[in-house]
């Protein structure tokens, strides 16, 4: 397996810019020490540099590479994470000379998820990335056990270890491809059940640690961790979410984006971002306090929702953290024809409101707001409103019978209505409105 970043591990960051970056260089080296403290390393030094093109040996160069040995013997360091990806010769040519573990950009994130997933399937869903990664980079270890050259004592199984690893790899990935097939046809009936019922989902989406669990938090007063760490909630929630203006919906918190997001975890993901895909709606959390890099980390978003197939679900912006910015609560229109947005504190809770009304008017075109009277002989009829419909106030009235308002779906109202008039003559619309 690749290298484990260890707790309080000492840690040299490599962040290097290269021709046709979207980040600067001090930009990249940001977020790869936020990276690092996420995964719970202790970063001693950094270094940075720029090329034209990328060493393929060494991916920095043999001057570079040379001075990052003498850093990393300086400090101690036990490992060297670069935040970019490396090809698995380079990982071995730089731990050869550096003489300590060296992770990539795919491996600290995968390294990261590792330690975050808590439900079975994200055990299974991270596993399965490590795995498909680890396939590309299996080396030749164990040669003394190898015994395929012939004479005396040397004749062995025909089979190197080398080859021993990959069988085992495979007959691994076939066990938890078997697995993660089981728990996402779970997720699928779950899925399936509320498509019957017709209950609308939102998603929150979004770059890592802009805030989607602190404001999955405050919208459905659920307890979700929620840290000022990237990737600090790895596994999707579903709680219901109500709004007076319209039905009950499902508010979904899924895992968070980021540059560069590793296709190993796009595709062992993909099952919990079926739940972005299948969405109604999504809410697409943004850092308001990021403006240098605010309009890049919202490309990447829209990039990934592109990828798994949900770039035309409509959206809306939510601008968190304005409590950062000294902003105050508000909601404006998009950018050049882009979707609404709504500026709050998460946090706080300055603006939640506006978020819930926007959210709201998303839906309220299918729902009707009623008055019916009901006859007092038919308690059943009565039954079934409350079951098919949010009641408002319900009185009784002199006659016996019942004055109840509610709001119902229209496909609902649509099967309500000749019940009401089979009923009696006497059940009959008092006023109706939207």
């Amino acid at each position: 397996m690749p290298p484990s970043i260890t707790t309080r591990q000492r840690v040299v960051v490599v962040a290097v810019e290269l021709p046709g970056a979207d980040m600067g260089v001090q930009d990249d080296l940001a977020e790869a020490l936020e990276l690092t403290r996420a995964a719970g390393g202790e970063v001693v030094d950094t270094l940075t540099c720029r090329r034209s093109q990328i060493d393929p040996a060494l991916f920095i160069g043999r001057g570079k590479a040379a001075e990052l040995a003498e850093r990393v013997g300086a400090t101690c360091a036990e490992l060297v994470i670069f935040n970019q990806p490396l090809s698995p010769s380079q990982e071995r040519n730089l731990e050869r000379l550096l003489q300590c573990p060296v992770v990539d950009r795919i491996g600290l994130i995968l390294d990261i998820f590792a330690r975050r997933a808590r439900s079975h399937e994200g055990k299974l869903q991270v596993e399965l990335a490590q795995l498909r990664h680890l396939s590309t980079r299996l080396v030749r270890g164990w040669t003394h056990l190898e015994r395929q050259k012939g004479g005396i004592g040397l004749r062995g199984p025909g089979e190197s270890q080398l080859e021993t690893d990959r069988r085992l790899l495979r007959v691994r990935l076939r066990q938890l491809e078997a697995r993660l097939g089981r728990a996402v046809g779970q997720r699928i009936n779950s899925r399936r059940q509320r498509t019957r019922s017709e209950t609308p989902t939102v998603a929150l989406v979004g770059y890592t640690n802009s805030g989607k669990s602190t404001l999955f938090n405050a919208l459905t007063s659920a307890e979700v961790f929620a840290a000022d760490l990237l990737f600090a909630t790895l596994d999707s929630t579903l709680r219901r979410l109500e709004l007076p203006q319209c039905e009950p919906l499902v508010l979904v918190d899924t895992v968070g984006f980021v540059r560069n997001l590793p296709h190993e975890l796009v595709a062992a993901f993909r099952s919990t971002l079926e739940e972005v895909r299948s969405a109604s709606l999504l809410l697409h959390v943004v850092d308001s306090a990021r403006d240098d890099q605010r309009a890049l980390m919202v490309q990447q978003v829209n990039g990934v929702l592109e990828e798994i197939g949900a770039g035309d679900i409509p959206q809306i912006e939510v601008m968190n953290k304005i409590d950062l910015t000294d902003g105050v609560p508000r909601r404006s229109a998009g950018e050049a024809g882009g979707p609404p947005r709504v500026w709050l504190s998460a946090r706080g809770g300055e603006g939640i409101d506006l978020l819930r009304d926007a959210v709201g008017e998303q839906f309220a075109e299918g729902v009707s707001h009623q008055r019916w009277h009901l006859p007092r002989c038919d308690g059943r009829l009565r039954a079934h409103v409350f079951r098919v419909a949010k009641v408002r106030h319900e009185h009784f009235d002199p006659d016996g019978g019942w004055q109840v308002e509610f709001d119902v779906r229209r496909r609902e109202l649509g099967q309500l209505e000749p019940l009401l008039a089979a009923a009696a003559t006497d059940a009959r619309p008092a006023a109706e409105s939207g």
